[in-house]
């Protein structure tokens, strides 16, 4: 199955997309110069890109914990970002009332994974007719994803992407079983892997969640090693000071040396005939 956003293909063996930003938009300087930032690498290493900010974290472990500028004004704020900068948006949606006012600003949608058994959530989503990134709770099994594209597709709608996130191992810690690659492509959709979210450590610090950040080249080199058809990743200009997942955020300036690395393996993986 191959997925369109915009000019970008996605899955059939085609280039790895790159969906990238930082985890919540924080203010219009940041944003712009992020979004700016990663077309100017993703153009100059060859790879397609997808900006990704989320308008609201509905899902931060602290009540006290920054959310974002809401639906309105984050909504207007990627939209700028598409037609000024020229790149495709996604973000996350957390209701169904949200779903129709986010899918006429955004190119694609994208369900957290702790929402991703929400079947009223799903299927309102596919019905918008727009491509959508489901992500694979951190509780469910690979095979377990047969029934979230079963909601989806049920309407017709089969612009669908599924992003492998991580398991939880114990408290505090998630492990990315690799496994979990091939199962899930063998159900003929397109698998991105969420390198940050996979190195992330929940509710870590007690307040919010830490991070390890320092693995995120080696998994996201795995990752394409194994074929995911894409590469999702938290992207901060100065992640220590982030407001929202900084501990688990890549580097703004370590980006492009990453992504060489991954269009390396995939050319090598082609010209191999794997």
């Amino acid at each position: 199955m191959e997925v369109t956003i915009e000019n970008i293909k996605i899955g059939n063996g085609n280039l790895p997309v790159i969906i990238a930003g930082p985890c919540v938009i924080e203010n219009q300087d940041i944003t712009f110069y992020t979004a700016e930032k990663l077309k100017e690498i993703s153009n100059k290493v060859g790879l397609p890109f997808i900006f990704k900010s989320s308008y609201d974290k509905a899902n931060r472990s602290s009540l006290s914990s920054y959310r974002g500028p809401g639906i309105d004004r984050g909504l207007r704020m990627l939209s700028d970002i598409r037609d000024k900068i020229g790149i495709p948006v996604i973000s996350d949606v957390h209701s169904v009332e949200e779903v129709k006012t986010a899918s006429e600003s955004l190119d694609a949608i994208q369900i957290p994974a702790f929402l991703c058994r929400q079947t009223d959530l799903i299927i309102e989503a596919s019905k918008t007719g727009k491509p959508v990134n489901i992500k694979k709770g951190q509780f469910l099994a690979p095979w377990d994803v047969k029934n979230i594209i079963e909601k989806f597709t049920s309407t017709g709608n089969h612009n669908l992407m599924i992003t492998e996130r991580g398991t939880s191992f114990g408290y505090n810690n998630l492990v990315v079983d690799f496994r979990s690659f091939p199962i899930m492509r063998s159900f003929g959709y397109p698998v991105i892997f969420d390198v940050t979210h996979s190195l992330q450590l929940p509710g870590g610090q007690g307040t919010c969640s830490g991070g390890q950040r320092e693995f995120a080249e080696p998994l996201a080199r795995a990752s394409v090693a194994c074929g995911v058809d894409g590469l999702f990743m938290e992207v901060h200009p100065d992640p220590d000071n982030a407001l929202c997942d900084g501990p688990n955020m890549i580097r703004l300036d370590e980006v492009e040396g990453m992504l060489t690395q991954v269009k390396g393996i995939y050319q090598l993986l082609q010209n191999s005939g794997m």
